[in-house]
């Protein structure tokens, strides 16, 4: 079992920030494209190599993110209409969450097993998570869905704040 951190930093112009180990030693480091009209995150490791990319399909009915973890697997995040909450569908090799995306409070099950949980931590400046993973095979393809997932949280409450002001 693996504990990583993940604190985003406020005011991160394109979205830098760290995840760190439970030793808070930098583990990987994620950078977001700052002037480019397609949003998207690269994951790097600690010696450089790509480990995960995270991009916003552009020009789409619904919001739509793909994940491509080492080069090759994909999982495609879509938010789904519902007239009451907010609700995605991941198409993701046999992965599930179950939980509460918005407060981002949930677990990463595979096949009806627990790989994963994830844990906002409160009272903290800027975003922390607290992401457990039980599976050490999946923890490129956990990490990036966290990601992602905050990505698409915060991209949608942010439009939905625009769209309020």
């Amino acid at each position: 079992m693996s504990y990583f951190y993940i604190k985003q930093k406020v005011f991160s112009l394109g979205g830098k920030f760290t995840v760190k180990d439970e030793r808070q030693n930098d583990k990987y480091f994620v950078e977001g494209s700052v002037f480019s009209m397609k949003k998207s995150f690269v994951i790097r490791d600690t010696q450089d190599n790509e480990i995960a990319t995270i991009t916003k399909k552009m020009f789409s009915l619904h919001p739509t993110f793909y994940v491509a973890v080492e080069g090759e697997k994909e999982i495609i995040i879509k938010k789904a209409l519902t007239l009451f909450k907010t609700r995605y569908h991941i198409e993701a090799e046999g992965l599930e969450i179950n939980g509460d995306w918005w407060e981002r409070n949930f677990d990463v099950l595979r096949d009806g097993q627990r790989v994963a949980s994830v844990r906002k931590k409160l009272l903290s400046w800027g975003d922390t998570f607290e992401v457990e993973i039980k599976d050490e095979r999946l923890e490129h393809t956990i990490i990036a869905l966290v990601i992602a997932i905050d990505y698409v949280e915060d991209s949608e409450s942010h439009s939905h704040n625009g769209s309020n002001n």
